[in-house]
């Protein structure tokens, strides 16, 4: 196996022998042909929509393929066994839909082999490293970068479509671009860092879309109050990102005495209004994701992983660990039909908390529908010299050595700036006394990772505020990433021109240094090096 497609990756540079997710080299195997199979269907579907002919089923498996590859999502091979399968049912009726006969070779010649053994073995020409050998590492790294912008965008849209949410020009834009990477031009670097850029473009407007979704269906986040310290009865612990299984879950669970708790990126739920009216939504436990084996082993209720997040279950909850969506661990129970009654039954047969832990509240809950809401009493205050400077701290946690430089970085924020923080990564700092400026939270917790889009929607009203692009406002950007879904929130972010970035804790290793090298030229974007150092470089010698 050849794999780096998370910051995690085995020194730096790549996982060869196991992941250090947990991915073994077999389902490794089987998700890089996933991703050469959904690049052979998109073949037929780009030529099919030039001729005007489209097919939600071949839109939406592709979509659901290429998430069902991002990091800490499926680790199942026998599911992956049984989507290769699909893929080819697909990927035929994408062929009759154009019209277009298949060529000799490459992707679209693909047909699943008869057995788990044929598949391994075609795997052998859909990995990365033969790649590498004929296209060099900068190539090679720019073809993966549009690889996992992609896996990640795929990931939001299948969120936002859950909710009702789709654009025929979002699934035009996957075919594109994975029939793109089959042709010579995939092999140009000006044309590689377009279509990087355009897969920014399209993933802002699919940030657009999950927003549209998770508000018109659970209403704009408001300010709220979270318990972040358990409380006694039973209980269920309910992480990823999936706010729709969480509505399923607080209506199923009404009324059973079972207290539910959201966990990592579920954290910003508390916040929609449809969602805390449920009584029995007590609170967050534990923090991000890469804890979540000694936090789960601590808690004695049952739990539901809903979207990426998962790590190798340990025997002590695995009886009582449950999945739902794309989420797969062996021999972990999946529950398929939105039916949580399992997961219940498990809660009920736990001991539960036996009594209240020691109070403590955080709040959550200020996206950009609640800032804009303010916006007079910030704009007022930054023009009175209150507020000095906006920093956007935020991004993926991960287990890696490196990260306490988030908590450090916030730490170290002047008392006269504010802190925006969104996804997981605010775990290194968010259950700290900030205080505030004039009542304005000097800590303002945005949301999920995709909620990206409300810190960009607050940016851009800013900048319109005073009259000047995003580039010219007294915001930094200092971002750290881990996975795939981090990859188009920043390609987002340079498609939109906002320069600057400081990116940690390591750069990823499919950029090498000559893309790194066209990065900082075009965009000045950065490695992070210390919190004092760069604090510094931002605010001036007077930080």
């Amino acid at each position: 196996m050849f794999c780096y497609q998370c910051e995690q990756t085995a020194k730096g540079q790549g996982c060869t022998k196991m992941g250090v997710c947990g991915k073994d080299p077999e389902t490794a195997a089987l998700q890089d042909l996933l991703v050469e199979a959904c690049k052979g269907i998109s073949y037929y579907a780009y030529r099919a929509r030039q001729a005007g002919k489209s097919n939600a089923d071949i839109d939406r498996f592709v979509l659901q393929a290429l998430f069902t590859t991002v990091t800490n999502v499926n680790f199942d091979p026998d599911r992956l066994t049984g989507l290769l399968k699909k893929a080819g049912s697909i990927m035929d009726k994408a062929r009759q839909l154009s019209g277009a006969n298949a060529p000799a070779t490459g992707p679209a010649a693909w047909k699943p082999a008869a057995d788990r053994a044929g598949l391994l073995a075609q795997a052998l020409d859909a990995g990365i490293e033969k790649r590498k050998t004929k296209l060099g590492d900068t190539i090679t790294g720019l073809q993966e970068l549009l690889v996992y912008g992609m896996k990640g965008t795929a990931a939001y849209a299948d969120h936002a479509m859950i909710l009702g949410q789709e654009d025929p020009e979002v699934y035009a834009f996957f075919h594109e671009a994975l029939d793109f990477l089959t042709t010579d031009k995939a092999t140009e670097v000006d044309a590689l860092l377009g279509m990087n850029l355009k897969c920014g473009e399209v993933n802002l407007r699919v940030m657009e879309l999950l927003d549209a979704g998770n508000t018109g269906v659970y209403g704009h986040p408001e300010p709220t109050k979270v318990r972040v310290t358990p409380v006694k009865g039973k209980a269920i612990v309910i992480s990823g990102h999936d706010l729709k299984d969480l509505a399923e879950l607080l209506k199923q669970t009404e009324g059973k005495g079972i207290n539910v708790y959201t966990h990592g990126e579920m954290l910003p739920c508390h916040a929609y209004p449809e969602l805390k009216k449920y009584k029995h939504l007590v609170g967050n436990y534990g923090g991000a994701w890469q804890d979540q084996a000694k936090e789960f082993d601590a808690f004695p209720g049952a739990i539901l992983m809903t979207t990426n997040c998962i790590q190798k279950p340990r025997d002590s909850y695995k009886d009582r660990i449950f999945t739902s969506g794309l989420v797969a661990w062996p021999g972990v129970k999946h529950i398929s039909d939105g039916d949580f009654t399992p997961v219940i039954e498990a809660a009920l047969a736990a001991p539960g908390f036996p009594t209240d832990a020691p109070e403590k509240i955080i709040t959550v809950g200020f996206g950009h529908n609640a800032v804009m809401n303010v916006a007079g009493t910030v704009i007022d205050a930054v023009k009175a010299g209150k507020i000095r400077h906006f920093f956007l701290v935020g991004g993926c946690d991960g287990a890696k050595t490196g990260r306490n430089y988030y908590t450090e970085f916030a730490q170290a924020v002047p008392d006269d700036c504010v802190i925006l923080t969104l996804a997981c990564g605010k775990y290194r700092f968010n259950k700290l006394e900030f205080g505030d400026i004039g009542g304005i939270p000097r800590l303002l917790d945005v949301g999920q990772c995709n909620d990206a889009y409300s810190a960009i929607q607050i940016a851009v009203a800013l900048a319109n505020a005073f009259d000047c692009g995003v580039n010219d406002l007294p915001l930094s950007m200092v971002l750290s990433w881990y996975e795939q879904k981090a990859v188009c929130i920043l390609l987002t972010l340079l498609h939109l021109g906002i320069k600057n970035i400081r990116l940690g804790p390591s750069l990823p290793a499919f950029i090498t240094p000559d893309v790194l090298n066209v990065l900082v030229e075009k965009f000045n974007i950065a490695p992070i090096t210390t919190a004092e150092e760069d604090l510094k470089a931002i605010l001036g010698s007077a930080a």
